[in-house]
């Protein structure tokens, strides 16, 4: 029971790191950016490249995933999302899953359909017990439920807590005023939209081990990043957190205790929230 409590936690982290940056762009730009596993899907093909090709190790590789998937992601801001902003959702939505088909077949033609595995450094392979064994910790689970704390309260700090954050909310209320009083929104919306590209690269960096990474990646979990952010709402990084958590803690149980129904659990315990709470679990009204 802790086993798959721990492991459920880790997944859920992982969820979240992945879902975070879909989170920012729908809730605080609200826009419908369903390219966003194409994004994730860079960043684990990227570590992929560097380990297997150029033997970079695998920590070197997890910044360098967010790095390039935040540069890339603030490139296609400039050049194909920007216009799509004062677009009706309908119109983001087909732009966005437009693109994901075309990296799907992008990586496909370049990459192979067959699935890519990450080779871990020995530190963070095996599993540790505890308590007699009620509890198995595997170190790699471990590993990803560390750096999504530090993650979490890092991101928490920036948006509450620093000048960046401030223009940002700003931006986000009301752009004609915040444009008035000197603020540079466009930048703004740059930035937030290169860090929610970078925050998806680096959780397809980190899921690459766990999840497998196939050409299909954006597809698989487009519909778990959606239910993380339905579920948990967009105005706040704590929704996300706690609607990851509690998918993955179910998704893990369910698998394990009623596997012939897979992951049915997940839809069960999202409806069962929006039911009780149709907005998400920390939603406010949208300021854009």
């Amino acid at each position: 029971m802790l086993t798959l409590l721990f492991d459920g936690i880790a997944y859920g982290m992982l969820l979240f790191v992945l879902a975070v940056g879909l989170a920012v762009t729908l809730g605080l730009m609200n826009f419908v950016n369903l390219a966003h596993g194409a994004f994730a899907m860079a960043g684990g093909y990227l570590v992929v490249v560097l380990m297997q090709r150029w033997d970079w190790p695998f920590l070197a590789c997890l910044p360098a995933a967010f790095a390039a998937t935040a540069v890339l992601g603030g490139a296609l801001e400039r050049s194909l999302y920007r216009p799509m902003y004062v677009r009706p959702h309908l119109d983001q939505v087909l732009f966005s899953i437009g693109l994901t088909f075309m990296a799907v077949a992008a990586v496909d033609w370049s990459m192979g359909s067959t699935v890519q595995m990450v080779q871990l450094p020995e530190f963070l392979r095996g599993r540790s017990e505890f308590f007699g064994g009620a509890l198995g910790v595997g170190h790699y689970r471990l590993f990803i439920i560390v750096a999504c704390v530090a993650l979490t309260l890092g991101l928490q700090a920036i948006l509450m807590r620093t000048r960046f954050g401030a223009r940002l909310r700003a931006a986000v209320d009301d752009p004609r005023v915040a444009r008035g009083l000197g603020i540079p929104v466009d930048r703004i919306f740059l930035a937030t939209f290169a860090a929610g590209s970078g925050l998806a690269g680096l959780g397809g960096a980190m899921g690459a081990e766990v999840l497998g990474m196939d050409p299909t990646f954006p597809l698989k979990f487009m519909v778990y990043f959606l239910i993380v952010v339905a579920v948990g709402g967009t105005s706040s990084i704590t929704g996300p957190l706690v609607a990851a958590l509690l998918l993955g803690i179910a998704d893990v149980f369910g698998k394990y205790y009623v596997p012939e129904l897979g992951a049915f659990i997940v839809y069960v315990v999202m409806i069962a929230i929006l039911l009780y709470r149709p907005h998400g679990l920390f939603a406010r009204e949208a300021g854009r």
